[in-house]
């Protein structure tokens, strides 16, 4: 999606062994399809959730019928990563390398602008003909600066390419997007290690979540009500943060719950970030605008 809009830093509402929970810190629409609540970097967690940069989430949101597609136009990254899920509604995503699809309820984009790409995204047609209600999560993520001036790629990983992870006693099931567990990898490729789960736990299951050693790690609620280790309840949109020591971390749901894991290992390099540009040096920002207005990533046709 387009560039975030910072809202104003909130307090962490709780802190327990380490846990600490977040509301949204921002609220916005990017183009006129998404409206989101930010819960990063708004609330200051740049570093503390490295790899990650940015968490939107959009919706859920009803959108009435339309012959012309909501969403935002062409518009440039360079130096990182998007990741979309889909949860409800179907997004069509085209870029300047060419390619171009759509992605629908359990489906994931993810895209590595890199060098630099221009892209846009917009409610699919047939869809948008109908109307209804989109719920998405869209991630940044960073890339190293040894990576960051690499080719652009596209990934697309529709559900049925997900593995699913069973929990034991019927607590519920677990997708592996990118890293692995139990034996099964998720298909997304990554520049540095990171673990991307989405996550259902059924009400009254307690689930030891395991998380390598030293990587940042946010549980964000989409729906239900959970515990992370004795915390407070965390509900619908709100974030958990805390960093892996490498033990198992128990979720206990209150509620039948959905949850986006996401963990990584941290890039401990210097961040520079305009807009939609995030390098390492504000004299790479610089080119990046450069080559933008240069047309040096392409168009879209």
């Amino acid at each position: 999606m387009g560039q975030t809009s910072l809202g104003q830093s909130t307090r962490p509402r709780s802190v327990t062994d380490g846990v600490r929970i977040y509301r949204p810190g921002g609220t916005h629409v990017v183009g006129d399809g998404f409206h989101v609540r930010n819960l990063f970097p708004s609330n200051d967690l740049d570093r503390e959730l490295s790899p990650f940069l940015m968490l939107d989430y959009a919706g859920p949101t009803f959108y009435p019928a339309t012959d012309e597609p909501r969403g935002v136009g062409e518009h440039p990254h360079r130096g990182f990563e998007t990741v979309t899920i889909i949860y409800q509604g179907i997004v069509a995503h085209r870029d300047s390398a060419g390619n171009a699809g759509n992605i629908g309820p359990g489906d994931v984009q993810w895209m590595t602008a890199a060098s630099g790409i221009i892209h846009e995204e917009r409610h699919e047609r047939e869809w948008a003909k109908r109307g209804g209600t989109l719920q998405a999560i869209q991630l940044w993520v960073n890339l190293p600066k040894t990576s960051k001036m690499s080719a652009p790629g596209y990934q697309t990983l529709v559900s049925d390419q997900i593995p699913v992870v069973q929990l034991d006693g019927g607590a519920g099931a677990l997708r592996v997007i990118a890293g692995s567990l139990r034996g099964l990898k998720g298909p997304a490729k990554t520049f540095t290690p990171i673990e991307l789960y989405d996550l259902r736990v059924r009400v009254g299951h307690r689930i030891p979540l395991e998380v390598p050693g030293g990587f940042n790690v946010g549980l964000f609620v989409l729906s239900g009500l959970v515990s992370v280790e004795g915390s407070r309840p965390v509900t619908e949109a709100e974030l958990a943060v805390f960093a892996s020591t490498g033990q198992p971390v128990g979720i206990t749901a209150k509620e039948d719950t959905t949850i986006l894991v996401m963990a990584g290992e941290p890039i401990h390099e210097p961040v520079a970030r305009y807009g939609p540009f995030v390098m390492n040096t504000k004299e790479e920002l610089v080119q990046a605008v450069n080559d933008y207005q240069a047309g040096k990533m392409g168009h879209l046709h």
